[in-house]
This record gives structure tokens, C-alpha cells and sequence, in this order.
């Protein structure tokens, strides 16, 4: 990224950046921009489902918060799309209803749609940007990856990284890696807490006190991958660190070795890899459905004219 993408404003002044889906990942990224900086509170604006969600959100971030966005669409220079997959087509349908600027920079994190999908649906030039991040976002620890569209610039994927870097650590690769990385990190933290709740229901079997083993096992996690980021050497030599001869580490790492504890994780990776590159069908179904069903409106209308 050149200094002067990087130093530049995340939209021109005058323009706004809106938020579809406030639930926790959308609230998290506005707190996050907030954060850094990169935008002000009269910048943003944001969607939810329900009355109920848009008050709530809006009196805890302090910024307008509504069911209906089409209004606002106009003066924005950046959408970021955090719904679930299956509500692509019905807010991309709002989307064209709207008075969108051929300018305005979308970014989705909707899992397995893919950009493709997105510029079908909305059927215009804006750049897009598809991106995955995960959880850990929320305490600015995420892991995101990012990808430019067909329309998307390099300053359009550098304003993408400094929205993403707000919440973690943002890295930019091809789509075709999207699936494996929807599994990796995107579902890592749940494998992760699978791995440290059974290391703290170790720990009590063997004599720990719960809360004293869950904070052995968290902190644990956290200095060991902060070793693998900060030593750049690889997990089998820092875990032969710690391996010494005839000791209790290697008695331990056979029987995690016995129990094929390599290829268990990796058939998740695997398994979850499958069902990634799944999920985007809901959307095309959904939005080759509205396709139809306004081509059959307009047949109709035809057919009474």
C-alpha cells in the first residue's frame, strides 16, 4: 500500500459510510473505525431487522440507525454488507431501488458469496470487495482477508484494509482462497475454544481449580501464538523447545499422536472447507428467484396492457 492510499480519508468529505447489518461483527467495525480514528460519528449511518435492534444500536453507538436505508444510500462513499449469506439478494434488491453512486465502495462479509455473485446481483460498475473476518475482531485481535472485485482499484482495497485494520490484522490474496479461509480462520476460534475447554476439563481432572485452569489455558494459547508471530520459526521448533528428554511434554504429545490428532483437525478444515463453498448457493437461489419473479411481473404487466 503506498503512503498516500494509506494516509488517505476513508471517504471524500460530504459523503457518508453505512453499515447493513449492525449486529455484532457491523457495531464492531464502527467501534473499531471509531477507534482509529478513520471516521466521526456524523460519518456513519447503519441498518438493522427490527425497531427494537435500531434503538438499542443507535443510543449505544451514537449514530443513526434505521430498518429502512434507502434515503441514505446516495450520500454514501462506502456499504459495508455484514448480513447472513441467504439476505444478499433482498439488500442488494434495496440497494438497486435506491439511488446508489456509481462510486461507492462495497464491501461484504457475507460467507460464500462470492464477488461474482455480488456484481450479478447489483448489475452495475461499483468496486467491490469481498472480506472474511473473524470474531476475535471484537477485542481487536481479527484475522481478516480481503479481495478486490472487478471494478476495484488499489486505493479501493487500501481503504478496505484500513476498515479492517481497525479490529486486527487485514490481509489482501485471491479469491480462490476464500473457501479454505472462511474454514481456517474464519471458524479457527471455535476450534480453538473446543481445544482449550478440553485442556481446562483436563486440568480440573487432574486437580485444578476451574478458573485457575481456564486462565492457565488462555494465557498459554495467547504466548504461543504470539512465540509462532514474533520468532517467525516454525510451531515443530518452538514445540521442540519445549519437548525435553524422557520429560512429561513428549509423553503427552504421543498420546495426542495416538489419538491421530493431525488428521482430526485437518478433516475439520477440510469438512468445513466443503461447506463454505456452499453457502453462497442460498444467495444465487434467492436472487435468481427475484430475477424470475420480477420477469414475471413484468410479463404480466405486459400481458394487462
Amino acid at each position: 500500500m503506498h503512503s498516500d492510499e494509506k494516509n488517505a480519508p476513508l471517504v471524500a468529505r460530504g459523503r457518508s459510510v453505512g453499515v447493513i447489518g449492525a449486529g455484532v461483527m457491523g457495531q464492531t467495525l464502527i467501534q473499531g473505525l471509531f477507534e482509529s480514528k478513520a471516521i466521526t460519528r456524523d460519518q456513519v449511518w447503519a441498518s438493522a431487522k427490527t425497531e427494537t435492534t435500531c434503538q438499542t444500536v443507535a443510543a449505544k453507538l451514537g449514530i443513526p440507525v434505521e430498518t429502512d436505508y434507502r434515503d441514505r444510500v446516495a450520500n454514501a462513499g462506502m456499504i459495508l454488507i455484514c448480513v447472513k449469506p441467504a439476505q444478499s439478494a433482498k439488500v442488494i434488491a434495496t440497494l438497486k431501488e435506491s439511488a446508489l453512486p456509481p462510486d461507492t465502495v462495497m464491501i461484504s462479509i457475507m460467507a460464500g458469496v462470492t464477488i461474482a455473485q455480488l456484481e450479478a446481483l447489483l448489475g452495475t460498475a461499483n468496486p467491490w470487495i469481498r472480506a472474511m473476518p473473524n470474531t476475535p475482531c471484537i477485542v481487536r485481535e481479527g484475522m481478516t482477508v480481503i479481495c478486490p472485485g472487478t471494478h476495484a482499484s488499489s486505493g479501493h482495497l487500501a481503504a478496505a484494509q484500513k476498515v479492517f485494520e481497525a479490529v486486527g490484522q487485514c490481509l489482501a490474496t485471491e479469491e480462490s482462497y476464500f473457501d479454505a479461509i472462511t474454514a481456517l480462520s474464519g471458524g479457527g476460534p471455535a476450534y480453538q475454544y473446543l481445544i482449550m475447554e478440553s485442556f481446562a476439563d483436563a486440568g480440573v481432572r487432574v486437580g485444578l481449580p476451574r478458573h485457575m485452569a481456564l486462565r492457565l489455558v488462555a494465557q498459554t494459547a495467547v504466548g504461543a501464538a504470539r512465540m509462532v508471530q514474533a520468532s517467525g520459526r516454525h510451531p515443530a521448533a518452538l514445540r521442540d523447545d519445549v519437548t525435553t528428554p524422557a520429560g512429561c511434554t513428549i509423553g503427552g504429545l504421543l498420546m495426542l499422536e495416538d489419538g491421530k490428532i493431525r488428521s482430526v483437525l485437518a478433516r475439520a478444515i477440510e469438512e468445513a472447507t466443503k461447506i463454505a463453498g456452499n453457502l453462497g448457493s442460498a444467495a444465487q437461489s434467492a436472487g435468481s428467484a427475484a430475477h424470475s419473479a420480477g420477469a414475471s411481473t413484468q410479463k404480466k404487466d405486459k400481458h394487462h396492457a
